[in-house]
């Protein structure tokens, strides 16, 4: 079992930048693939970025790539989405979710655990 918090989120004009976190309970933290996705509302949950269990795999949706970066402390049991040049069209409720197979994936249904998720707005 993995539970999942995330924070971080928070109310930023376009083109600043926020870091979320998400941590991790239990020591099996370092073998899940781990990713981010966001949904805004009346939209359907969207990928944002994925990460492999030993951090060398790194994977973007086209729309973040260049602005967002995933990386992963896993002594922390945390990984962390920085973003950067924020646009409105961020604005959504951004969740973690992990991997027991260790890839970290694009699609929704790779993932096993979610966390509650963190609300970002981007103001223009």
């Amino acid at each position: 079992q993995v539970q999942l918090v995330e924070s971080g989120g928070g109310l930023v004009q376009a083109g600043g930048s926020l870091r979320l976190s998400c941590a991790a309970s239990g020591r099996t933290f370092r073998n899940y693939g781990m990713g981010w996705f966001r949904q805004a509302p009346g939209k359907e949950r969207e990928f944002v970025a994925a990460i492999s269990w030993s951090g060398d795999s790194t994977y973007y949706a086209d729309s973040v790539k260049g602005r967002f970066t995933i990386s992963r402390d896993n002594a922390k049991n945390t990984v962390y989405l920085q973003m950067n040049s924020l646009k409105p069209e961020d604005t959504a409720v951004y969740s973690c979710a992990a991997d027991w197979r260790g890839y970290g994936a694009r699609t929704t249904e790779s993932y096993d655990y979610w966390g509650q998720g963190t609300q970002v707005t981007v103001s223009s």
